[in-house]
Parts: structure tokens; C-alpha cells; sequence
């Protein structure tokens, strides 16, 4: 069959498929992240092999797409009013998550016998979360709320978190394997994650004034989609994190643009395609055979990374005196683990090959598991969280 046809049947397959996983995740307790990652992993290569390899191979592009359209979307979230209201529960609790996760991870996997490089490399990957599965979670939904409000504000905040831990971890492992080279890898994660900063801010400023000219205070479709990809292409061309430098210009937007009668709603329509394909492609790249061959490292690491969201969730709320919700639920709604930790265990494998086959297998046999049980949970708790 012609590539191209192959291509088009793929992708208009998939997108009716959308279409059903939105009514079965209506009437079922599964949310349609996970019913895209099951149907994924199904027709991929690890099961029935039904995708085409020309399809399969242009993942990483609809990968940048959809990721950056999310992190401008979660950008567009982080507004003044929402730091002023959420203020220090944002600051501790967003900490919390991650040092928390960092800290009984590392630990837990040190007592279980992981050699130390190993345990710090795997706890900082440990504190990444996925912002796609989370937003499309409180997307389908609809819940609305303080809960949901710093969920939100939570999940674009932990990336850029993660990535400076992920940074200093590399460089500590760097100095305990008694590497030379320990500093430009520390270099090259700053200027990553300043880089992907600047970023946003030389597209987001002027995009903030310009946007929503033609048609007064509402921005166009066109506009959203036209500086959502320039910011990509820019961050990938100097190679720096496209997800942080779209979050960033999402939040200088929504904070400078003051002519704006309403945020870019429009893009949320577009992003839905990119979406759908973007879970269906991650669910047929997954191993899923690879759960069956987790072993007692993977597990460890499965039950230290749940423990270390919920304990480091519940010290940062009480240092900011938050709601009991908050700090009973919140831990667990920070499940989901996709595209950052695969990105992080790469870059750690290249770094260190003397880790790369286990710190490969357990990443990508935990991703997994977070991302088929990881947004039912957070499902499960917003529904909760919104009938109390």
C-alpha cells in the first residue's frame, strides 16, 4: 500500500477512535487517556502490529506539537490572580512533591541494594509528572475549582522543577562516578531549561501585544497555532525544553495581554487531534510486555514514587496550613509519567551507558504503569474532590 495512504487511513482511524474513547470514558470509570494508551498499545508493535512504521516513526513530531500546544494551555493558566490566591500553597507544595519524591525515592531504592548513581539518577527522574495526561483529565471532566486551579498550576510547575533536580543530579552522579566531564552536562541542563525561558519571553512579550488585533480582543486561531509553533521549532532548533518555553509564553500572554477579551480558547479545539494521536502513538511505542519483566527494582520504584508524592504533598501542605483535600489527595492526582521522564532517562543513559539497560527497562516499564493507572486515580480524585 502507498505510504501516504497508509498515513491518511491511520490517522483518520484513529481520530473516530477518538471519538468512541470519549464516549467510553463517559460511561465507564476509565478516563480517555487511558482507553488511547490501552487501544495504542494494542494495534503497536509489542501486540497486533496494525500501525504502519512510517506512521510510528513520525511520533516525535506530533509528540513537540501536542506537548508544546499543552504547555501553552497550562501557561495561559498561570495568571496573577491564580499566584495571588494560590500563593505559598503553589510554592510548598509543588516543592513538596518533588523533593519529597526525590528524597524517599532515592532512599528506598538505597536500602533496597541500588547502587547509589543509580538511585539518584531514577529519584530525580522520579519527580517529573505528565501534564498532557493531567490536563486532558481535567479537560474531559470538566472540573472546575481551587483543587483543579492548583492541580493545574502544580503540573506546569513540576517539569521545570524536575529538570533542575534532574540537572543536579546528573552532576552529583558525575562526581561520585569520579567523571571529569561532570560540568558541561550541569551547563547544558541550565542553559536547557534558561534558554527554553528566554524563549518564552522573546515570542510570549510581543505576542502578548500583537495578538488579538484582528478581530479586537479576540485572539485568532491562526495567531495561537502560528506562535505555538514558531516557539517549537525555535526551542528544538537551539535545543532547549519546548515544553518549559511554551508554558512560559503561555504565562507572559495571559499576564501582558490585558486587551484580551478571553485567553486562546480557540487553540483547545485544534489541540484535540494532536492529542488523541500523540496517546495512541505513546500506547503503541510502550513495551507493555515489559511489566512482566519489571522485578523487584521496578516495584520498589513504583511504590517509593507513590509514597514519596503523597508524604511530600501532605509537608508541603502543612507548612502552608492548605486544605485537608489538598493534602490527602493531591499526592496521588500527580501520578501520571510520560514524555519528561523518558526524555530525562535518555539523556541519564547517554551520560552514564554503564546504567542505560536498567535505567531504561525500569523508566519504561514504570511509564507504563503510571500512565494506564495514573489518570484513572487523578480521575477518580477530581470527581471526588468536586462532590465535596
Amino acid at each position: 500500500m502507498h505510504e501516504t495512504a497508509q498515513i491518511l487511513l491511520s490517522i483518520g482511524g484513529i481520530m473516530l477512535l477518538g471519538l468512541l474513547t470519549d464516549l467510553l470514558g463517559r460511561r465507564t470509570f476509565l478516563p480517555r487517556v487511558t482507553l488511547l494508551l490501552m487501544f495504542g498499545i494494542l494495534i503497536g508493535p509489542s501486540t497486533f502490529n496494525l500501525l504502519p512504521e512510517i506512521f510510528i516513526s513520525n511520533f516525535k513530531l506530533i509528540t513537540e506539537i501536542a506537548l508544546t500546544m499543552v504547555g501553552f494551555l497550562v501557561g495561559g493558566k498561570l495568571s496573577q490572580k491564580l499566584f495571588k490566591s494560590l500563593g505559598k500553597e503553589l510554592l510548598w507544595i509543588s516543592l513538596g512533591a518533588v523533593i519529597g519524591t526525590v528524597a524517599i525515592v532515592s532512599l528506598v531504592l538505597l536500602v533496597a541494594g541500588v547502587p547509589i548513581a543509580l538511585a539518584i539518577l531514577l529519584a530525580c527522574i522520579a519527580a517529573a509528572t505528565d501534564p498532557a495526561a493531567t490536563m486532558d483529565v481535567v479537560e474531559e471532566t470538566k472540573s472546575k475549582g481551587s483543587f483543579v486551579n492548583l492541580l493545574t498550576a502544580i503540573v506546569a510547575l513540576d517539569d521545570a522543577w524536575g529538570l533542575i533536580v534532574f540537572s543536579i543530579g546528573l552532576a552529583m552522579v558525575g562526581v561520585l562516578s569520579g567523571l571529569n566531564g561532570w560540568i558541561p552536562p550541569l551547563l547544558l541542563a541550565f542553559k536547557e531549561i534558561f534558554g527554553a525561558i528566554l524563549i518564552g519571553l522573546i515570542i510570549g512579550v510581543p505576542a502578548a501585544f500583537l495578538t488579538g488585533r484582528v478581530e479586537q480582543g479576540k485572539p485568532m486561531l491562526i495567531e495561537a497555532l502560528g506562535i505555538v509553533f514558531l516557539c517549537a521549532g525555535l526551542a528544538i532548533w537551539l535545543e532547549v525544553s519546548f515544553l518549559i518555553a511554551a508554558i512560559v509564553m503561555g504565562m507572559v500572554i495571559t499576564n501582558l495581554a490585558k486587551h484580551h477579551k478571553y485567553p486562546f480558547h480557540a487553540i483547545e479545539d485544534s489541540e484535540s487531534p494532536f492529542i488523541i494521536l500523540f496517546f495512541v502513538l505513546a500506547g503503541a511505542s510502550l513495551e507493555f510486555d515489559s511489566l512482566a519483566g519489571i522485578g523487584v527494582i521496578g516495584t520498589v520504584y513504583i511504590l517509593a514514587r507513590i509514597a514519596g508524592k503523597v508524604i511530600g504533598v501532605k509537608i508541603g501542605g502543612e507548612i502552608c496550613k492548605t486544605d485537608s483535600s489538598v493534602k490527602n489527595w493531591m499526592g496521588l492526582a500527580l501520578l501520571p509519567q510520560a514524555g519528561v521522564a523518558m526524555g530525562m532517562a535518555l539523556v541519564a543513559s547517554n551520560h552514564f551507558p554503564e546504567y542505560r539497560q536498567l535505567l531504561l527497562s525500569v523508566i519504561i516499564s514504570t511509564t507504563v504503569f503510571f500512565e494506564l493507572i495514573g489518570p484513572v486515580i487523578t480521575n477518580r480524585i477530581l470527581r471526588k474532590t468536586a462532590s465535596n
